[in-house]
């Protein structure tokens, strides 16, 4: 499609956009409609990457409190993400989506290995992506492993889906009056420490020029919308 403003994009999803109401496990309802919502981005030619989180199944933060291994709780979460990239798969390919998952972990009965020329092989082929385990190292989270990719595999826009309609200057839930960005630099995003990405992560998209666009992904029209080159959400940039 011609007018498309992002023709390759990165989609960071938290583990609880699979769950159920109460966050925990996975829905196979959710994930469901999680897929739908990027077949029909796919289907407007869109090459899509996605890169998930865990939080619906594990926070090592729970395991830290205790006294556990940071690093095995990393590695913990890596797992889960696998897990996660799986459950999405399946309900994609049940869509007519044809999906690969690839793991920083090597786990080849479940994954291939992420091999950056492979995925982008991939993306070129009109499959859809999942890339999971995080970075492959402990002490990264999964949006610093959202960013890098974005820019491994070239994305024109790293997309962060949350619940809320971008980014504010205090939880729209609680107080009424928090003002909406519809713009942001990525250094206002870190002095400001608003809860876009983890500092890390927008740092990383600072120096290499990655856009960053913080969207609803459960308002149905938002995505395509933002795709489409429609003022949506919050855009941030150099």
């Amino acid at each position: 499609m011609e007018n498309l403003k992002f023709k390759r994009i990165l989609l960071k999803l938290s583990g609880e956009a699979l769950s159920g109401e109460d966050g925990r496990g996975i829905d196979p309802l959710q994930a469901e409609s999680i897929a739908r919502r990027i077949q029909d981005v796919h289907k407007m030619g869109v090459e899509v990457a996605i890169v998930i989180g865990a939080g619906n199944l594990w926070r090592g933060k729970q395991g830290l409190e205790r006294g556990m291994d940071r690093a095995t709780a990393d590695y913990m979460g890596m797992l889960g993400t696998v897990m996660n990239a799986l459950a999405l798969m399946d309900a994609l390919e049940r869509q007519g989506v044809i999906t690969r998952v690839q793991s920083a972990v090597e786990m080849r009965s479940v994954a291939e290995p992420y091999i950056r020329r492979r995925a982008i092989r991939h993306l070129e082929k009109g499959r859809v992506v999942i890339l999971s385990a995080g970075t492959g190292n402990p002490y990264f989270s999964t949006d610093t492993a959202a960013a890098l990719r974005a820019m491994e595999i070239g994305a024109d826009v790293l997309i962060k889906a949350t619940k809320v309609d971008g980014v504010y200057d205090s939880d729209p839930k609680q107080n009424l009056n928090a003002q909406k960005f519809d713009h942001l630099t990525y250094i206002e995003v870190i002095n400001r420490r608003l809860a876009v990405m983890d500092t890390t992560a927008v740092t990383l998209c600072m120096e290499n020029n990655m856009p960053i666009l913080v969207l609803n992904l459960w308002d149905p029209k938002a995505l395509e919308s933002a795709l489409l080159g429609e003022k949506v959400g919050t855009l941030v940039t150099g």
